[in-house]
């Protein structure tokens, strides 16, 4: 018997960490895929004649998606497990690119781009309460190590759409290139093997009605899921809008545009694996209040400075870094059963705030300037602030 333990430890330490690794994939492939849409939106806007609103309007059916994509796969992380919903994640993704590249009209531009979207919910569901489930133990390290993949991603996407783009490569095209890394993904997930029985009960006990409207909805939650909302208000603004706005406001080329966003994705990267050591000893809500306090002074110096002061905004990117996988590991430790069903409530806020923040600097862009629209980034920080001091008042009331 004890000649045995050894080889079957060894076993469940390299299984967990090629879940590892795919987990980590998953949120490249994450970051990748669904920040393309940033850079290759201008030359999406001038092909097909759109102005700012139904450009954010198709930007709103990716998050509407992510949306209903984490409500759904909550549950069925649950039910039936993270690798499965990793799985569907790749099918969905690789539809919805299809479809988007392809489509002509507005309405099945905005379809495709919503089944985009419900895979990239379903990456979040899945890929955070897979980590959660193998990493009891420092949860708030391994979720912004998780985080920083996603980062990787986005890094490396603006990048890649500026040197296609230069080239005199379609936009169209920049999506279908992408169609092997959602080939991958599902690959992956059907190719490893389940976690242990031991890992996957760890954190989760089926789905539970009575837990989900006891735990759920309680007043720290709701304060959870406003701040995840406002900071994916934030982050995603940015991400959609920056090339435009420093193309209208700033006076850059594409080129130059893109690799700011490139830096920004860079510094959200470097954040997160500083702060994936940093969070555990400061504090996970106190970490949050201090980086968004920081983001915010970045952003009005980077919007309403002179262009020598632009890169202020990419540079928002090391502060903002940390809230939302910090945000996910609160919660997690907070509820460690039925992990999957309260990490997808939680996402579907996130979804909300990823679906209105970019839809309204589209609408606002139209109606006041593209210079006042991408200033909203800023309003959704200052109120993010205002609800976590509210948040940590009632965390130290409870």
């Amino acid at each position: 018997m004890n000649v045995n333990l050894p080889a079957s430890s060894l076993r469940s330490a390299r299984l967990i960490g090629l879940l590892t690794v795919g987990g980590f994939f998953s949120f490249f492939v994450f970051g990748f895929i669904d920040n393309l849409k940033g850079p290759t939106l201008p030359s999406m806007l001038r092909d097909m004649e759109f102005g700012y609103s139904q450009g954010g309007t198709i930007l709103f059916g990716a998050y509407l998606g992510f949306v209903i994509a984490t409500l759904l796969t909550g549950p069925l992380s649950d039910w039936m497990g993270n690798r499965t919903v990793l799985m569907v994640a790749g099918i969905l993704i690789f539809t919805g690119v299809v479809g988007f590249s392809t489509m002509e009209s507005f309405a099945l531009l905005f379809g495709a781009m919503m089944v985009i979207g419900l895979g990239m919910g379903a990456i979040e569901v899945g890929g955070n309460a897979l980590i959660v489930d193998i990493h009891r133990e420092e949860q708030g390290r391994y979720l912004n190590l998780l985080a920083t993949f996603h980062g990787v991603g986005s890094l490396l996407v603006p990048l890649y759409a500026a040197w296609l783009l230069g080239m005199g490569i379609s936009w169209r095209q920049a999506f279908q290139w992408t169609l092997p890394l959602a080939g991958a993904l599902f690959l992956l997930f059907l190719l490893l093997p389940s976690p242990p029985k031991t890992i996957q009960s760890s954190g989760n006990s089926g789905f539970d009605w009575h837990a989900l409207r006891t735990r759920g909805f309680t007043g720290p939650m709701i304060g959870f899921y406003i701040a995840i909302a406002l900071y994916v208000s934030t982050e995603l603004g940015i991400g959609a809008w920056l090339v435009e706005f420093l193309i209208q406001v700033k006076g850059m080329d594409l080129t130059t545009a893109s690799f700011f966003l490139s830096g920004f994705f860079g510094m959200l990267m470097l954040g997160r694996i500083v702060g994936s050591f940093v969070v555990e000893r400061i504090g996970y809500l106190r970490s949050i209040l201090l980086a968004a306090s920081g983001g915010l002074i970045c952003l009005l110096i980077g919007v309403f400075g002179p262009p020598s002061l632009a890169f202020f905004v990419p540079l928002t990117g090391i502060f903002l870094s940390i809230i939302f996988p910090t945000i996910t590991a609160a919660v997690s430790r907070l509820h460690t059963q039925n992990t999957g069903t309260m990490l997808g409530l939680l996402f579907a806020a996130a979804g909300v705030g990823g679906a209105l923040g970019p839809w309204a600097i589209g609408v606002a862009g139209d109606a006041v300037g593209i210079e006042l629209g991408f200033a909203l980034t800023a309003i959704f920080c200052i109120s993010l602030i205002v609800a976590l001091v509210i948040l940590m008042q009632r965390m130290r009331g409870a």
